[in-house]
């Protein structure tokens, strides 16, 4: 299982450009759809869980499905299998790239390869609101919530703990009024 682990989120790292957030589709279409590891409600979960944790998002939800599956050595080999095709793709540009930074198709390419990042980002961002349940009635959470990033620089911590808080408060009051039919 482990060898899996590690070879399933290698791959992921390695045919991956645009980060962690252009690698939801793949990691949802490999754990959830291919292996059936977690459903597509436990996949949305340790999304939301990754984006609260501190440090690289696809190396959380690696770590955080290899935990469930094998515990310390599934976490171990999962973010193994996830950040070393980065590191290696890195080391090689590091050492190279000095050397073609002024080849024109060099440039031309990666001009070409930024328009698909966003757009990498911007389908499993649509997906994620989907999945979220996002109406018109609560739409506003997080194009509000995106302004004040942008616009005004506040920091996202504050913003996910303002939501964190506002989802307790709003539970708690329509609990009471579940309760009372």
């Amino acid at each position: 299982m482990n060898r899996e682990l590690f070879s399933t989120f290698f791959k992921i790292g390695a045919f991956t450009l645009g980060g962690g957030y252009a690698m939801i589709p793949i990691i949802e279409a490999e754990v959830v759809d291919k292996h059936q590891w977690i459903t597509r409600e436990e996949f949305l979960d340790l999304i939301a869980i990754a984006q609260s944790c501190p440090g690289v998002f696809a190396i959380n939800i690696s770590v955080f499905i290899g935990y469930k599956l094998r515990q310390v050595s599934g976490a171990i080999w999962s973010a193994l299998g996830t950040a070393l095709p980065s590191f290696l793709i890195i080391l090689l540009i590091a050492m190279f790239f000095h050397r073609f930074m002024d080849v024109p198709w060099v440039a031309a390419m990666f001009r070409g390869i930024r328009p698909a990042v966003v757009a990498l980002i911007a389908v499993p961002t649509f997906n994620l609101a989907k999945s979220a349940r996002l109406t018109f009635s609560n739409c506003w959470i997080p194009i509000v919530s995106a302004l004040l990033i942008w616009l005004l620089g506040v920091n996202p911590i504050f913003i996910i703990l303002a939501a964190g808080i506002g989802g307790l408060m709003y539970g708690v009051l329509t609990e009471g009024d579940e309760n009372e039919e």
